[in-house]
């Protein structure tokens, strides 16, 4: 499998995580015995550690990004230097 279709495959698990976590928490909130204040608080708390979640899972796809753009330079970079080879050996 090659490493864009690993980071596609990343990106939609991730996107049906974050989307599975959200409808669970809303339902047990939804479904747990508490007051207003108790549930506001709740749903409080959940969001900031849902938002520091994605974050730092954003980040960690910003970085293999990051690493697979340097690859691809990489590798172009390579596939020019054989190009270049080749015209040499060509022309003599």
């Amino acid at each position: 499998m090659s490493e864009e279709q690993e980071s596609s495959d990343l990106t939609s698990n991730l996107a049906w995580f974050v989307a599975g976590a959200v409808v669970g928490m809303t339902a047990a909130i939804l479904i747990a015995p508490q007051s207003g204040k108790d549930t506001r608080r709740l749903i409080s708390d959940k969001t900031h550690q849902s938002a520091d979640a994605v974050t730092g899972t954003g980040k960690d796809v910003f970085e293999r990004s990051k690493e697979m753009v340097e690859k691809g330079r990489q590798l172009v970079v390579d596939a020019l230097d054989l190009v270049e080879r080749g015209r040499k050996l060509v022309r003599g």
